[in-house]
């Protein structure tokens, strides 16, 4: 892999984060504010919290947006912790989503209808129809928004295949093979995962490099599966950063999100390599693809919200002690002076 392979990879992502965001952004658009007020109403119990937050994750394409509108919210009165908690389960469930889009790069076979759900097949249609919508807009901002949503997708497709493209060779580079071998180790997968997801801001983004790295043939799945969920705590620190400066509830509902993804990755690790220990599971050792990166990812964040579901009170308690009350704080610490001094007296 040459110094012009490189530029091809960072020119994939460059494309691949630029579709995204112009995706994202005309689905935000086209809604008219709508998806502020569903989050707002839409909230009155925790079911209908994760309902809410997987549908409006999955077409915004972005669990990190979605926290981040759930912790202004939060800071402006309109949400409770409370009602915060399922939607922040939901948004988990439905950035699983576009690893599912992302994972037809790998669909393969030769018939017409096969073809054509290759990206590579129907991405330079749907760029065509997009920047026709676009140019002949005319002041129509919501047929604009349409070009541009269809747009952002092409040229998503386009960053995917360009990434996939720029790391083929690396398939026979020793080098590369040994670095893999290293992420075997369940806590450096980790930290590689949740430092990639920091970095680009977003765990669609990570997971769609990995998808891409899969193309070589090269990634087993015992060092895909820590990677991933790795890119589930790395995804927090959007949400960490947004609450910096907001109220203390607002932080709270970003340490929820934060708690939920590094507890659920903790114990899934912990009972995943137990059972390991004694089953020893054969398909760690095969070569991971695109649609198992999908199941895996899916697996995981479905699995989470099922198990944390009835603690959701237990995360908002945990939050509430991370982030206590300054009232509280100092009245704790007045009482502990006057401890103090009444011991010093009888002394």
């Amino acid at each position: 892999m040459n110094i012009f392979s490189v530029l091809t990879l960072l020119g994939g992502l460059a494309m691949f984060l630029f579709g995204m965001n112009t995706m994202g952004d005309g689905l935000v658009r086209v809604s008219g504010g709508r998806l502020d007020a569903i989050l707002e109403r839409l909230t009155s119990n925790r079911l209908k919290g994760v309902l809410l937050g997987t549908a409006v994750t999955a077409v915004i394409q972005s669990s990190s947006a979605t926290t981040v509108m759930v912790i202004g919210f939060v800071n402006s009165g309109i949400m409770r912790l409370t009602q915060a908690v399922g939607v922040i389960m939901g948004a988990n469930i439905g950035t699983t989503v576009t690893s599912w889009i992302l994972s037809l790069t790998g669909i393969e076979g030769g018939g017409f209808f096969l073809t054509m759900l290759k990206p590579s097949s129907f991405s330079p249609i749907l760029a065509v129809i997009g920047i026709v919508l676009y140019m002949s807009a005319k002041g129509r901002q919501t047929k604009k928004d349409v070009g541009a949503i269809l747009l952002g997708f092409a040229v998503l497709m386009f960053g995917m295949e360009t990434m996939s493209g720029a790391v083929e060779p690396l398939a026979d580079n020793e080098q590369f093979m040994s670095i893999l071998t290293m992420f075997s180790n369940p806590l450096l997968g980790v930290a590689a995962g949740a430092v990639l997801t920091a970095v680009v801001q977003s765990s669609s983004a990570s997971i769609g490099i990995l998808q891409a790295l899969c193309a070589t043939g090269a990634v087993p799945y015992s060092a895909a599966i820590p990677i991933i969920m790795g890119q589930n705590i790395g995804t927090c620190v959007t949400a960490l950063i947004s609450a910096v400066g907001a109220g203390k509830n607002a932080k709270r509902a970003a340490m929820i999100h934060f708690y939920f993804n590094l507890i659920g990755t903790v114990v899934f690790m912990a009972v995943f390599y137990l059972i390991n220990a004694f089953v020893n599971f054969t398909f760690l050792g095969n070569a991971a693809n695109a649609a198992g990166i999908a199941v895996v990812h899916s697996l995981f964040n479905i699995a989470c919200c099922i198990a944390w579901f009835p603690f959701g009170n237990f995360l908002v308690r945990l939050a509430m002690w991370t982030i206590p009350d300054r009232a509280a704080s100092d009245q704790r610490s007045t009482d502990d002076k006057r401890l103090s001094a009444l011991r010093r007296q009888r002394e």
